[in-house]
């Protein structure tokens, strides 16, 4: 297992927790030296609290003598997750954000420690780089004990498979939070909601252990809120640029601005990795020759990010644009504003749809825009349907017929060559799994409470069938998510922001060229796939996002000289 990947990983030969020398490393002593001058020694009694579970701000610990116990809240009281000794330390991802922390602590006999707070741990890492790599491994791979352990996790209560469900559960899991998943009529499920007297209530229901409480079908933010997964926005700090869009494009952004000291703050409405973090497996990204989940590529960019000091705010959408005045502004849907000097665009594109009766009652409970382990768990078995003929819709197919009985492949044209990779292609021919269908679109959705039945017709030949699929999967494109700028920004017939030279404005003179990814507005631009003209790869968003960091410094410089 690549100590790097930021996901869930199975229990037994891969579990992180046995990984003892890296997940529970001890510093040398010429390490523990060189980090005593960032923080300060203190001796501590047995039973005394270092940090708790919901704090913010908790401080990094190294043990000099004695103990340091973590533990989980758990349904059934505390557990002990482990012991720290002489020459370990506390802590994991959590540390480089402002999120509420998964765990608690305390001294587990009297011993010596070295605490540093937050700020002092920061300075840590960057300056000893030795130990800074031991810390971040050690980080993720207790993240990744955590995750897939179920440890120091909500419960997520569910009367069966519906959209509300899938969107809890995915919120969860792209966050990389801790779940553990129970139906209603389970026992313990049952003892939970007559413990909070929600027997009736409205599910699915989601419990939160260390607070006592219990949420009854949340929104995404009333959950990130509980959760402590909101991190905090500075109403009067002005930052040096605003990401709008955590695709590939806009962590690639933060990445490079948060890293070159710009004061970075990225809004996402979901979690980090856009349409791309839906992709079961990218095969051509350049470094990956075994491939990578988008999920994957999400989860490392978003640690990059925070561990560079970048603000990642979700789930938040943003609704107003106010580019009438400097610093620029953003109202975000909780009423709170952000001020910054620059503005990244990377809202992608949104997913099309079939524009069918009943496919919006579907949506989530048997239509998916997405093909990853969890929804390959939900079609174990069964026929399913893939619509597209793009790389997505080929790396979908593939993946999903490894769960699926088999995988109908439906395309409007006469095949796949023009559209899709070769590898791919190869690949669904050479699988008996797989039956590819040209000429094709689905007419007819059918089903009560979920889709239960699929209609689709032959265009050059007329011929309609019926079948009894439960799980469609649409990878039919995208439409560039441009509502909040299309009054400010300069678009394209199709709705995609202009930038370069085609968006030079007369009536917002500069005194330099509009820069390449720069928009209509100074010191406005736009990168990844909502840019005009972009090639729609995760590389060339990735490189988008690093090459607008680089026009950022120009736009920032302008803002300088207009001062002086």
């Amino acid at each position: 297992m690549d100590p790097a990947n930021n996901t869930p990983a199975p229990i037994g030969f891969d579990d992180p927790y046995n990984r003892t020398n890296q997940i529970w490393p001890e510093l040398s002593e010429d390490q523990i030296n060189r980090a005593k001058p960032y923080g300060v020694l203190e001796d501590l009694p047995k039973g005394t609290s270092v940090f708790k579970r919901g704090e913010r701000h908790s401080d990094f610990f190294i043990v000099l003598h004695g103990t340091i116990e973590v533990f989980e809240h758990a349904a059934e009281g505390t557990k002990i997750i482990t012991v720290h000794k002489k020459g370990e330390f506390t802590g994991e991802l959590d540390m480089f954000n402002d999120r509420e922390i998964l765990v608690s602590g305390c001294m587990g006999e009297d011993g010596r420690v070295l605490r540093l707070s937050r700020s002092q741990f920061r300075k840590l890492v960057t300056a000893e780089n030795d130990i800074g790599e031991i810390i971040l491994q050690a980080f993720i791979l207790r993240r990744l004990g955590l995750v897939s352990r179920g440890q120091a996790s909500v419960m997520l209560i569910s009367d069966g498979l519906s959209a509300d469900t899938m969107r809890l559960e995915r919120f969860l899991e792209k966050n990389n939070y801790p779940l553990e998943m129970l139906q209603s009529q389970e026992e313990k499920a049952r003892q939970l909601l007559q413990k909070f007297n929600s027997e009736n209530a409205q599910l699915p229901a989601v419990v939160l252990h260390n607070k006592e409480q219990i949420l009854c079908n949340p929104s995404n933010l009333e959950l990130a809120l509980a959760l402590g997964l909101v991190e905090q926005i500075q109403p009067d700090h002005v930052y040096d640029v605003a990401i709008i869009g955590a695709g590939p494009a806009g962590l690639s952004a933060a990445v490079y601005a948060s890293s070159e000291g710009l004061s970075t703050i990225l809004v996402e409405t979901e979690a980090p990795g856009g349409q791309a973090g839906t992709s079961s497996k990218i095969e051509n990204y350049l470094g990956f020759p075994l491939g990578i989940s988008g999920q994957n590529l999400a989860g490392r960019a978003q640690v990059q990010a925070h561990k560079f000091g970048a603000t990642i705010a979700l789930p938040y959408t943003v609704q107003r644009l106010n580019c009438d005045q400097q610093p620029y502004q953003l109202q975000l849907d909780n009423d709170q504003q952000i001020q910054t000097k620059t503005i990244i665009v990377t809202t992608g594109a949104r997913y099309r749809k079939l524009d069918l009766p009943n496919e919006a009652k579907f949506e989530g409970a048997g239509i998916y825009y997405a093909a990853t382990a969890m929804e390959g768990a939900v079609c174990k078995g069964e026929e399913v349907v893939v619509i597209g003929g793009g790389n997505s819709a080929g790396q979908a197919a593939v993946f999903l017929s490894g769960f699926a009985s088999h995988v109908h492949i439906l395309v409007r044209g006469e095949s796949l060559a023009a559209t899709m990779s070769d590898y791919l292609i190869q690949r669904i021919h050479a699988s008996g799994k797989i039956t590819l269908h040209p000429y094709t679109e689905v007419t007819a959705l059918a089903g009560n409470r979920f889709l239960e039945q699929v209609t689709w017709k032959n265009r050059q030949t007329g011929e309609t069938e019926v079948k009894n699929i439960h799980h469609l999967y649409l990878m039919i494109g995208a439409i560039p998510n441009t509502q909040l700028v299309k009054d400010c920004l300069k678009l394209d017939s199709k709705g995609f922001i202009l930038t370069g030279p085609e968006a030079s404005d007369n009536t917002r003179p500069l005194n330099r060229p509009t820069m390449m990814l720069e928009t209509s507005i100074p010191g406005v631009f736009a990168a990844g796939d909502v840019r005009a003209g972009s090639i729609k790869r995760v590389a060339s968003a990735v490189g988008e996002g690093a090459m607008a960091v680089s026009q950022i410094h120009q736009a920032l410089a302008d803002l300088v000289v207009e001062k002086v």
